[in-house]
């Protein structure tokens, strides 16, 4: 049985780097697999993990963060992976299961990929090496932005690019203009630093219930350079 990159635990952020780094590779590796047929992704991903993994691990469940309920490694593992080879390029996601590969994929669309997929993962499952440098950031939209007194902010974390990431966000979704990037902080454990963040904004009451998304704030770009600073302090 062959051994992983990353020492074995049930967690969001083993299954991802082991998605995203040693399943997806191996299977666009596969001679037919890169000559264009189309497969079955998800029988080829059990047929990986069956390579690393014993039916004991792969049939183990990690707690989903702000859920009752498990999740199942193997699971997550083939969702990571279906996830990654769409919105990377690297395969065009045909519909009931089947895949087919793509030549070529510019850098630039497999980056905001791999933003998108550590930001829609459990925060808490998040960890230690899939939870280095990154940056948290807020945003608004001109209509709503206030001088001196609170309003709508959105904060949010982005692995590489925080203009890429906020544009992917609105595009396609209800915006009435462009928003605008109040400001942007590089930090040593993104998704902790942003679930530190939302959880004191959340503490002071803050947090805007009932509208679409849960990162959207009545603060103040002051008040979260504070926290932020704090963070790093």
């Amino acid at each position: 049985m062959q051994q992983a990159q990353k020492p074995f635990e049930a967690t969001s952020s083993w299954c991802y780097h082991f998605a995203r780094y040693e399943v997806l590779p191996a299977i666009l590796a596969k001679p037919e697999v890169a000559a264009g047929e189309v497969i079955l992704l998800r029988d080829y991903t059990q047929s990986v993990l069956d390579e690393y993994l014993t039916p004991e691990q792969q049939n183990l469940t990690y707690k989903r963060a702000n859920s009752e309920g498990g999740v199942k490694l193997k699971s997550s593992v083939k969702y990571f992976v279906a996830f990654m080879a769409a919105e990377t390029g690297e395969m065009t996601n045909l519909g009931k299961g089947n895949f087919q590969r793509i030549l070529a994929t510019p850098q630039a669309v497999v980056d905001a990929a791999e933003d998108a997929a550590i930001d829609d993962a459990e925060p808490d499952a998040v960890e230690d090496a899939d939870d280095l440098k990154g940056w948290v950031y807020a945003f608004t939209f001109p209509l709503i932005q206030k001088q001196g007194t609170p309003f709508p902010i959105k904060i949010g974390k982005a692995r590489l690019d925080v203009v890429a990431r906020v544009a992917a966000q609105c595009k396609g979704s209800a915006t009435f203009e462009q928003p605008t990037i109040l400001g942007q902080w590089e930090v040593s454990r993104m998704s902790h630093a942003e679930s530190a963040i939302h959880a004191v904004l959340k503490a002071k009451g803050k947090w805007r219930e009932g509208v679409p998304g849960i990162e959207w704030f009545d603060t103040t770009l002051q008040e979260v350079d504070s926290i932020v600073k704090f963070l790093q302090s």
